[in-house]
């Protein structure tokens, strides 16, 4: 067997690595937790609760009405927790409930259509059709043009703008980019922005998310489902037993 590995001792009790290990799963700001500095901080934090548990033996504070009302409090708490979550937690979803369900609502998991495209910016359709004719008789890329002369900020990044979904843009973008020839110099588009030279890269038509990539999210949606059910009818069956009265 694996000695475990001790990391310090508060008030004469070994904290092992693993125990700590667990204790600082539990604490938020995890970013903080996992630096040198915040483990070292942890650390002190829980070490403290065996030092001041000793304070609170040596007098007598363990033995106070206060204190053992909220211990009363606790235990019921904690027990209530623990108790739910084991009626709940072999609980799941199988496959075939997940498929049925994706099957009866398709239109949960419609995907839009989406462009990835770029574009220049221009202020005018003169500017506009000069860059025009430059891209088109090869004296600057599209890239270059892009950053030379766009007004918009994605001039930086040769005109991307990246992914984007259908009625994402002004109307007369979006049915430049969902309609035109991919791949095609598009333009000079008028908006209430300028005019715009377009150049779709990519499109994906509007379509169904296969079940393999939401299968998990539906597994997890209905077994939360079921999960409330057997909580509503287990409270149902303690309230018969056991009573319960508002008053």
């Amino acid at each position: 067997m694996e000695e475990k590995k001790v990391i310090a001792v508060a008030a004469g009790k070994e904290i092992t690595e693993e125990e700590f290990n667990q204790f600082a799963s539990r604490v938020e700001q995890q970013d903080f937790i996992n630096t040198p500095e915040g483990r070292k901080q942890a650390l002190a934090q829980y070490a403290n609760y065996f030092l001041f548990e000793k304070l609170g033996e040596e007098k007598g504070y363990d033995k106070s009405e206060e204190f053992l009302k909220l211990m009363d409090g606790a235990r019921r708490e904690l027990l209530s927790q623990y108790a739910l979550t084991q009626e709940v937690k072999d609980i799941v979803a199988t496959e075939e409930e997940c498929r049925e369900y994706y099957e009866k609502n398709q239109a949960m998991f419609q995907r839009g259509a989406q462009a990835k495209a770029k574009h220049i910016l221009t202020a005018t359709e003169e500017e506009s059709q000069r860059i025009l004719g430059e891209i088109q008789r090869g004296e600057k890329s599209f890239e270059d043009a892009a950053k030379e002369y766009s007004t918009c900020p994605s001039a930086a990044k040769g005109g991307e703008l990246g992914t984007f979904g259908r009625g994402q843009m002004v109307k007369e973008f979006d049915e430049a980019a969902f309609t035109g020839e991919v791949g095609k110099l598009l333009g000079p588009v008028k908006t209430n922005f300028g005019y715009h030279l377009i150049v779709v890269d990519e499109r994906t038509e509007a379509s169904v998310a296969p079940f393999e990539q939401v299968a998990s999210r539906i597994g997890q949606q209905l077994a939360a489902q079921k999960q409330n059910e057997k909580y509503m009818a287990v409270r149902a069956n303690l309230i018969e037993k056991y009573g319960l009265e508002y008053k």
